[in-house]
């Protein structure tokens, strides 16, 4: 079946990075874009950034461009988001998941604070 696996999440102070990894599977990976979402406590789950199929086109929420970006590997399936000088306002579950399906992978937290 479809499943989203990401890592990388943790403590962070304000100004550093991380780097988030998602692993994915039951499905053409090559053949989807990939999404990166974010979850703050009491807060709807927002898309932070996309990444077309072949990673020839990106797109991020005005919140994170020109701080955070989005890569994939077509060969491993998976996809990352390096994160730059991050904020306090970054703190949030980070998930990843296609347009499609259904089913989401536990998240992985991150927190930023000094």
């Amino acid at each position: 079946q479809v499943q989203f696996v990401e890592s990388g999440g943790g403590l962070v102070q304000p100004g550093g990075s991380l780097r988030l990894s998602c692993a994915a599977s039951g499905f053409t990976f090559s053949s989807y874009a990939m999404n990166w979402y974010r979850q703050a406590p009491g807060k709807e789950r927002e898309l932070v950034a996309s990444i077309a199929p072949n990673g020839g086109t990106t797109s991020y929420s005005d919140s994170v461009k020109g701080r955070f970006t989005i890569s994939r590997d077509n060969f491993k399936n998976t996809v990352d988001l390096q994160m730059n000088s991050l904020k306090p306002e970054d703190t949030a579950v980070y998930y990843c998941k296609n347009y499609y399906a259904t089913l989401w992978g536990q998240g992985t937290q991150v927190t930023v604070s000094s």
